[in-house]
């Protein structure tokens, strides 16, 4: 019997050499990382809510009675809808900067980057975010996020969903 052939060689083809990129950030230091994201996003949307407060309590009183709910509910809907935008434009443009990383991460020495070791596009980091958010909560028991503790480049569902690693910096 003959051999196979082997596989055909494809020269205009580069492989992509994965470099020696740092240790992967654990899952109680990625923990404590979010806890400072969360506590400065925390401070702005205090300042946000109390912007809010301020116009509302101003134009309410340039209103009647009659027309107040519908300010109200629309004031609350532009905050909610100011507040999502803001936590995803913090988290995608500091993560795709070149640091690599939120104010949190950074803090403690991590770096967010693409599992080749490049730097994350801002739609890499969209997408990631969006991870994160969305479908990572919705495996039951927290599984998603806990991943980062138990798999061998500490990857939790969303990095590995958007081909990311986190890293201790150098």
């Amino acid at each position: 019997m003959a051999s196979a052939p082997p596989p055909p060689a494809w020269p205009d083809r580069q492989q992509v050499v994965i470099a020696d990129i740092g240790p992967p950030g654990g899952f109680w230091i990625r923990f404590v990382a979010y806890l400072l994201d969360a506590f400065i996003m925390s401070i702005a949307a205090v300042v946000i809510v109390a912007i809010f407060i301020v116009v509302i309590l101003l134009v309410d009183e340039s209103i009647d009675d009659s027309k107040d709910s519908p300010v109200i509910i629309g004031s609350v809907i532009v905050m909610v809808l100011a507040l999502l935008v803001i936590n995803w434009l913090y988290e995608a443009l500091m993560t795709s900067s070149e640091h690599g990383a939120t104010l949190g991460k950074q803090a403690l020495g991590l770096r967010i980057i693409r599992a080749d070791g490049a730097r994350l596009s801002f739609r890499r980091a969209t997408a990631r975010y969006l991870l994160k958010y969305i479908i990572t909560p919705l495996v039951p028991l927290l599984i998603g996020y806990l991943m980062a503790a138990f798999t061998n480049r500490k990857r939790a569902l969303h990095d590995v969903l958007a081909d990311t690693l986190v890293i201790r910096s150098p």
